[in-house]
């Protein structure tokens, strides 16, 4: 046996460290006990074949099931070693074997392998008694072979499997360094027997061989040592005082050597457990008997109460199952007489369901992408109930309104996994109730909260408030000036919330939209960077993108409509009369011309909009201010009463053009109006000839060709003239009287003429039409265009004095007339334009001279004497001649 034990002790100290691995795939160490803090227990890396690496990056942890962390997980080495000096004894008291578990728990995936470290005895313990002597009555008359037992050592604390351990002398160790032999002195009386307990401890017996005398020897001193089989041995020892009593012929006998109850767990404080009972055959003293404890750990004394006179057992203290199962108690019965017997009480303990199970978290994995797929572990925890049997099964369940599940593994260990897609925006956080029911009855349950959250994944593109925002801006603006804003929300969070704002490219007109606005990318503000001109840009489009943070980003677009409002900063602009005209606008009225005699209209335009642009006239100041009038709207400018003969022969008009602007803008027309009494033949050119519009484009160069035309036409007619005067210089005079003897004067020749249109405004007979600017020809306005009455031809009268005075008169009076010939000339014309030249002639040489015609002085009022012709190189109404 001692060879057996020095075997094995030798092996524990050679296997300080060995690794196994379970069905179960459990890693299994051992190391003894006392080991310094940092000893190295395994490699668990090359172990479970993982890269070290691969441990940190996975954040490896260990996971202890205990309320103490012994252990400590190196990640950068995979070394597990000790934390904290580990004391067997305390730890584990009896119980064989004292194995430590915890779990090294792997992330992403979420793996879990489990360890267990067995740890070995050291012989650190000695025997010990609990007295350093012991008193034993044996009566001198007991029969050889009579046992006495003695007083031995046991563990309080035998833990879950129930082991006890009784023994004279304690010590604390077990196996091989536990209590091996006891020893006694030298003694011819007594021998000593060792005798194994059903749990495998070991105690003593006095065996007597030699009959007792108290006449010869009234004690026995003995020496009990009790050793160990560690190495060092390590012994205890105490002294056994035997007193030889008078004659007591019979012992007390217990019904039952071994009495066996059931006691319910949590019963209470004086519930009777069993009743133990003796007898005693002796009369007397020697039959009283009183009942004691025999050789039990304290733990009993606290938990149970004998009453030493019936030898009922009660309950003292509080039974739990879960601490100790089962009890056996050794008990006395002592006569009088000091005889004594003894006998065992085995005790078992039922069990009660008065445990909840526990849940206990071993990996969380709080926060989680919202992106995982099904199936992912969340979390790790196991169930454990102390109780036994139904009361120890439990089950675990969570709320089905929760898109996670429980997957069950091994050894009561659940995992938490996603069961459906996660949706961060709908809900970021769970509050999962993890509820572990037994199944005793009542039933117990208990519950455990794990807050898992959902980290955000970009799955949220920016939304527009807006699909489409309008923003106005006023012109003239200053550049920077703040338009609006654009706002864009994203339902993510932290970086992939973050949004910013740009433009895309694009242009207005010729220019890109970089040089009209540009967008702050934090907050979306709309900044102008030019002053904006309503008359050339009134509106303009942006694409505008919200783009986030996230990897990779995601996007969105808008439109963002600019529209410039317009401000009165435009004054009116006259189209006629022009402005940049050399000289004022002249306009002929006719001293007939009666009230609402349309006399011109002043046109304007405003390059503004709205309001802006409603123009309206106003005659600021005139010669004569209650002659003409101007329509407040239209322009129009016409007499407002007759014209009559003390008014001014030149009127000079002031026309006032306003817009309808705040502050209003304006400008001014100055008008001179000429008041006369008939309009020269050369008014008669312009025809009151409607345009298309299909021919205002090209009015001006057909202006340019007729004028060319009549210019070539007239200096045709020039040179033609000259050479038909030189041509009969010689026969001037004859022709002169010949032409005087043709003269026909008419005393009621017309002076008013008639309105040739028949559709004018004129009280007098005089028409025409005034084309203000390309492709502008309307019958607004009329120009005065005499009628000439038709002369017949008569011969003319020798001498031609009186036409010559007639013709004299008339020509100052501006009234010279002629009937028109067939030829398309008239009667006089070959006379008159002979004199008419003459006289110019006259006048050319420094106006010495005045030119004279003769004229019967029998001729009639409106006899024609003369006509005089004159010519401007001028085009339009400048070229237009009036004679007085």
């Amino acid at each position: 046996m001692a060879n057996r034990s020095r075997t094995r002790q030798v092996l524990s100290f050679a296997l300080c460290l060995w690794v196994s691995l379970a069905e179960g795939g459990t890693s299994r160490y051992s190391v003894p006990e006392e080991k310094k803090s940092g000893s190295l227990v395994a490699n668990i890396a090359k172990d479970l074949n993982v890269a070290v690496g691969t441990l940190s990056a996975r954040r490896a942890r260990l996971v202890s099931k205990s309320t103490r962390q012994y252990f400590e997980l190196n990640a950068r080495s995979g070394d597990v070693r000790i934390k904290e000096k580990i004391d067997r004894e305390e730890l584990c008291r009896r119980s064989d074997p004292c194995v430590l578990q915890f779990e090294i728990v792997l992330e992403n995936p979420l793996q879990l392998y489990p360890v267990e470290v067995q740890i070995e005895d050291v012989n650190d313990n000695s025997p010990k008694f609990s007295k350093s002597e012991f008193t034993l009555e044996a009566p001198e008359q007991i029969p050889i072979n009579t046992r006495l037992p003695l007083e031995r050592a046991q563990d309080s604390d035998i833990g879950t499997n129930g082991i006890q351990s009784y023994a004279i002398a304690e010590d604390a160790d077990i196996g091989t360094n536990g209590i091996q032999s006891y020893a006694i002195s030298s003694n011819e009386h007594f021998r000593l027997d060792v005798q194994t307990h059903s749990d495998g401890s070991k105690y003593a017996e006095l065996v007597l061989e030699k009959q007792l005398d108290r006449e010869a020897q009234a004690q026995l001193m003995l020496i009990l040592t009790a050793a160990d089989g560690g190495r060092p041995q390590r012994t205890g020892t105490a002294q056994i005082r035997v007193s030889v009593l008078d004659n007591n012929d019979n012992f007390p006998q217990f019904s039952q050597s071994v009495y066996r109850a059931q006691l319910p767990e949590n019963s209470p404080r004086g519930t009777l457990v069993t009743r133990v009972e003796a007898s005693d055959l002796d009369e007397g003293s020697n039959a009283e008997i009183s009942y004691s404890y025999g050789q039990v750990p304290e733990r009993v004394l606290e938990l149970f109460q004998l009453n030493p006179s019936t030898g009922e057992i009660t309950v003292l203290g509080t039974i739990d199952y879960e601490q100790t199962t089962k009890y056996e108690i050794e008990f006395r019965a002592k006569d009088g007489g000091g005889l004594s017997a003894h006998c065992k009480v085995l005790v078992e303990i039922e069990d009660m369901n008065d445990n909840a199970p526990e849940v206990t978290l071993t990996s969380l994995s709080s926060t989680i992408p919202e992106d995982s797929a099904p199936g992912t572990v969340v979390a790790l925890f196991s169930v454990r109930d102390r109780d036994s049997g139904d009361n120890g099964r439990a089950a675990c369940s969570i709320p089905g309104n929760v898109p996670f599940a429980l997957k069950s593994t091994v050894q009561n260990y659940y995992e938490l996994v996603t069961r459906g897609p996660l949706d961060r925006e709908a809900v970021a956080e769970y509050n999962i109730s993890i509820t572990a029911t037994d199944r005793g009855a009542p039933r117990l349950a208990s519950e455990r909260v794990i807050r898992v959250q959902l980290s955000d994944v970009n799955d949220n593109p920016p939304v527009f408030t807006e699909q489409s925002y309008v923003m106005y801006l006023k012109e003239n603006n200053l550049p920077g000036l703040l338009i609006g804003s654009v706002h864009a929300a994203d339902l993510d969070t932290e970086q992939n919330a973050k949004v910013t704002y740009s433009a895309l490219p694009g242009d207005v007109g010729d220019l890109p939209f970089s040089s009209y606005v540009s967008i702050n990318s934090d907050s979306g503000h709309v900044y102008a960077l030019r002053s904006m001109d309503y008359e050339r840009t009134r509106d303009f489009e942006v694409r505008v993108r919200a783009a986030d943070g996230g990897s990779p980003p995601l996007s969105s677009e808008a439109t963002v409509r600019v529209v410039i409002l317009d401000e009165n900063d435009n004054a009116p602009f006259l189209l006629y009369p022009l402005q940049n005209s050399s000289s004022p606008a002249s306009e002929l009225v006719p001293r007939s011309a009666g009230p609402g005699y349309l006399v011109t209209k002043v046109v304007a335009v405003d390059g503004d909009s709205g309001q802006n642009s409603w123009l309206s006239y106003q005659l600021l100041r005139a010669t004569d201010p209650g002659l003409f009038t101007v329509g407040l709207q239209s322009g129009e400018v016409r007499t407002s009463r007759p014209v009559t003969s003390p008014d001014s022969v030149k009127q000079k008009l002031l026309v006032l053009v306003r817009d309808n602007g705040d502050p209003p803008r304006s400008t001014t027309s100055t008008l001179n109006v000429l008041l006369v009494d008939g309009f020269s033949e050369a008014h008669l050119q312009l025809l009151d000839v409607p345009q298309e519009e299909g021919q205002q484009d090209t009015l001006t160069l057909y202006l340019v060709i007729a004028l060319s035309c009549i210019s070539f036409l007239f200096l045709l007619s020039v040179v033609t003239v000259i050479a038909t005067r030189l041509y009969k210089a010689r026969q001037g005079q004859e022709r002169y009287m010949a032409s005087s003897r043709n003269f026909y004067c008419e005393p009621s020749f017309p002076t008013n003429p008639a309105d040739t249109s028949g559709a004018g405004t004129l009280p007098q007979s005089y028409c025409y039409e005034v084309c203000l600017t390309t492709g502008s020809g309307t019958s607004e306005f009329k120009y005065l265009r005499p009628l000439l009455p038709t002369v017949p031809a008569e011969p003319r009268t020798a001498g031609g004095s009186l036409l010559d005075s007639q013709l004299s008169s008339q020509l100052k009076e501006g009234s010279v007339a002629a009937e028109p010939s067939a030829a398309g000339g008239s009667v006089l014309d070959s006379q008159v334009s002979s004199q008419l030249k003459e006289g110019k002639e006259s006048v050319s040489k420094g106006r010495a001279s005045v030119s004279e015609d003769s004229i019967p002085r029998s001729s009639g009022a409106g006899c024609i004497a003369n006509k005089v012709l004159g010519i401007n190189e001028d085009c339009g109404q400048n070229g237009w001649l009036s004679y007085q």
